[in-house]
């Protein structure tokens, strides 16, 4: 199920807005129209601030946007694709598809971010002058943008993997050892640190009455799932590549109907049949796909009521591999297209289906055979 809408398309560049983004715009608006601005030119009246509380907030998500566009743009022009570009309650993100081929490239792709911030934070500022006596409101409003674009570009050179300090970081690891795995390891346990250094700090200021503790918290604990996500990303690619989707994949699924229930799907045909990939649609057609990890994301006390085609795949998202396609560029689809699955085509024939699941179970046992 969609947590977000497509807004346009910029350089070639999907750009998405997460719904979970709409929380922080309320929230930024709210701050400055009731706090900030009221202490920058009082008087003014609760109109004028919400007004200016909220065309700041919607160029301080603009900056986040010019931001991630500088990182993709230059990703482009490395010869890397990326997918879109979305907004979410801590910021922005790249989809960018696949791994930096050499140090250089990515230590440029990451450190033109926070360039790029802090070239707003002086334009901004330098706006602001030319506002000096002129207007308190716009002066204030620029000032505000300048202060965020330097807190967005000092928080990102932060040496922890994922954000863009972690990546410089990483990149200068990778050169030094040659070994893009080691270094990620290593910048991803410095961005783990940084992650628990924050949720202690955010425990640390609700102990003392402070709510702002609570983001810090939360902060922390999104960075940390983040790095830990990213080092798995990259040690999956690395023992993936070389393995055919022939060896990935399930090759044996049963039809069911797109209008039943998942409680049902799970009660009559995963529990009975003991399968965890179902095709959905009639005889001749095929609607789209559902396996178990799609069901997963659906709460039990809400399975009843959810139908099985509004959690499948549908066939217009899928992507269809051929049986010698290497395992790296599978699971790179799977994240460049955001879907749980994959069907594998030999020729116009479907021969198998691989779930990221696959993926996983494939690794676990290679290395337990290692073991």
């Amino acid at each position: 199920m969609k947590r977000g809408f497509r807004i346009g398309k910029i350089a070639g560049i999907d750009i998405h807005v997460d719904s979970s983004w709409f929380i922080i715009f309320v929230l930024f608006s709210w701050m400055l129209a009731t706090t900030y601005f009221p202490g920058s030119f009082p008087g003014a009246g609760p109109i004028i601030y919400w007004l200016l509380g909220l065309v700041t907030s919607l160029l301080v998500f603009v900056s986040v946007l010019i931001h991630e566009l500088a990182h993709s743009l230059v990703a482009i022009k490395q010869g890397e694709k990326v997918d879109r570009i979305t907004l979410f309650i801590l910021g922005g993100v790249a989809q960018i598809t696949d791994e930096p081929k050499e140090p250089l490239s990515e230590f440029v792709m990451a450190v033109v971010g926070p360039l790029t911030s802090f070239i707003l934070a002086s334009f901004f500022f330098m706006l602001s002058l030319l506002f000096f006596g002129v207007s308190a409101a716009l002066r204030s409003a620029l000032i505000y943008l300048a202060i965020i674009n330097t807190v967005l570009g000092l928080f990102n050179l932060i040496p922890g993997f994922p954000m863009d300090g972690g990546r410089v970081l990483r990149s200068i690891l990778w050169s030094m050892t040659g070994d893009l795995r080691r270094a990620t390891r290593i910048a991803s346990f410095s961005g783990q640190a940084f992650s628990f250094l924050l949720v202690f700090l955010g425990i640390l200021e609700v102990l003392r009455g402070s709510l702002s503790g609570l983001w810090l918290i939360f902060v922390g604990w999104f960075l940390q799932n983040a790095a830990v996500r990213g080092y798995r990303q990259v040690v999956m690619k690395t023992q993936l590549r070389g393995t055919k989707a022939r060896d990935l994949m399930v090759e044996h699924f049963t039809v069911v109907d797109g209008g039943i229930t998942v409680q049902i799907l799970v009660d009559h045909f995963i529990l009975k049949k003991k399968e965890r990939i179902f095709l959905v649609g009639g005889e001749d057609y095929l609607r789209g796909i559902v396996c178990t990890d799609d069901v997963k994301k659906v709460p039990k006390m809400q399975r009843g009521e959810t139908f099985v085609q509004d959690i499948m795949t549908p066939r217009d998202r899928l992507e269809f591999v051929g049986p010698d396609e290497d395992g790296e560029a599978i699971l790179r689809k799977l994240a460049a297209r955001d879907v749980n699955l994959i069907p594998v085509m030999d020729e116009e024939k479907l021969i198998g289906v691989i779930c990221q699941s696959d993926l996983l179970r494939y690794i676990q046992l290679k290395n337990e055979l290692k073991s």
